[in-house]
């Protein structure tokens, strides 16, 4: 368990502890990726396919779990243009043309191989506690921007020339982390969060989530092949 700073911080510090404690969890899940060159099609497309399967149909609903869970007009400005743009320029259709064009639009074994980490995911959201659901959210956005460049050469491996889903992640989601980390400090500020709370739970189950889209071995079952 990952406790919040001592309450004698200020929102700032414990933003600042928060952030590097998110991107070194990063810097784990990106350091057990697998070489792109060694896996066979098959595995290609399951990633792609695992990772369709969640995003597609959930970041959105998540984005305004947190928006509804959040207490501050600057929290909730933050969410709502994230959202606009979700929206307005369709990223869920990005995503389904990206998967398309690499061959690997999900099947029913592949939201089978994500269900019970995903409902885990969507179970937590649902209970709306905001400093723990927009770190989760602010983790997701800052690892997703760095995880584009391993995903677009899945793709292209799967021989797709359609980038436009990870070219636009891939620099959008920087101003998104940003932005998440602000509304973060803003929540943290209105209501600090007790000591001992375990902030990062839902960057702990989204992380499991995210070793089932990467590792899942469809032989055993979800693997969680990510570094505690």
């Amino acid at each position: 368990m990952t406790s919040a700073p001592g309450l004698q911080a200020t929102p700032a510090i414990y933003g600042a502890s928060l952030r590097c404690q998110t991107e070194r969890i990063i810097d784990e899940i990106l350091a057990s990726l697998p070489k792109p060159e060694l896996l066979s099609a098959d595995e290609r497309r399951g990633i792609i396919a695992r990772y369709a399967a969640v995003l597609e149909g959930n970041f959105i609903y998540w984005m305004t779990g947190a928006y509804l869970s959040v207490r501050t007009d600057e929290s909730r400005a933050i969410i709502l243009e994230n959202l606009h743009e979700e929206v307005r320029d369709c990223h869920p259709g990005m995503m389904r043309r990206f998967a398309a064009a690499a061959h690997a639009a999900p099947t029913e074994s592949d939201f089978l191989a994500v269900s019970r980490d995903l409902m885990n995911v969507r179970l937590f959201v649902g209970r709306l506690s905001p400093v723990r659901l927009l770190l989760m959210m602010a983790f997701f956005e800052g690892l997703i921007q760095r995880f584009m460049a391993f995903l677009a050469e899945l793709g292209q491996r799967q021989g797709s020339a359609e980038m436009e889903y990870t070219d636009v992640h891939g620099v959008c989601d920087i101003a998104h982390t940003d932005g998440l980390f602000r509304a973060l400090a803003a929540e943290m500020a209105s209501a600090p969060p007790e000591p001992e709370a375990d902030l990062f739970e839902g960057v702990t189950l989204l992380r499991t989530l995210i070793g089932t889209i990467v590792h899942f071995d469809g032989t055993r079952g979800p693997v969680s092949a990510l570094p505690a």
